[in-house]
């Protein structure tokens, strides 16, 4: 759904949805970290593991944010 059609979507709790998804990958990845567990993440329509080494190294460059990591 692009953000055109959530702007126009009717129903609150799909209005909110996206930022509700951010918020869980952004916990996910803080657990993995926490944990020293990998998560596996869809990054440019590709299937991608993603370690804890590589999450905190991405999150210090700043691109943790949702769907880049």
């Amino acid at each position: 759904m692009t953000q055109q059609e959530l702007s126009r979507a009717k129903d609150q709790d799909l209005i909110f949805s996206v930022e509700a998804m951010k918020r869980a990958a952004a916990l996910a990845r803080q657990v993995a970290v926490q944990t020293g567990t990998a998560i596996v993440v869809s990054k440019d329509e590709k299937i991608v593991r993603r370690t804890a080494a590589e999450l905190v190294a991405l999150s210090g460059a700043g691109a943790n944010k949702a769907g880049a990591v």
